[in-house]
């Protein structure tokens, strides 16, 4: 079993930049692939990115290309989102989550863990 906490949200401007964290606060997902999501008020959550525990290979949403960046930590286990050029419609609740497989569609597939969320609020 396994819990999981993300940090870094916050509220910056346009433009500006944030780095979210997730980390197992509880149990081990070191061999765990490891996808971002975030949902916005009123909206369906919307997959981000996801990094196969190796880091070799990761996925990105078409709106968040060029400016998200996923990787990780595997000797500290912590898995980062690096966002840059934020934009008014990248607020929302981020969500970390994790599986012990990184194949298959990241917007259906079932996910083993969830964190709770942190939130990004970018003011235009």
């Amino acid at each position: 079993q396994a819990q999981l906490l993300e940090s870094g949200g916050g509220l910056v401007q346009a433009g500006g930049s944030l780095r979210l964290s997730c980390a197992a606060s509880t149990g081990d997902i070191s061999s765990y692939a490891v996808a971002w999501f975030r949902q916005a008020p009123g909206k369906e959550r919307e997959f981000v990115a996801a990094i196969a525990w190796s880091g070799f290979a990761t996925q990105y949403a078409d709106s968040v290309k060029g400016r998200f960046t996923i990787s990780r930590d595997n000797v500290n286990t912590i898995i980062y989102l690096q966002m840059n050029m934020l934009r008014p419609e990248d607020t929302a609740v981020y969500s970390c989550a994790a599986d012990p497989t990184y194949g298959g569609s990241w917007h259906d597939k079932p996910i083993k863990y969830w964190g709770q969320g942190t939130q990004v609020i970018v003011a235009s």
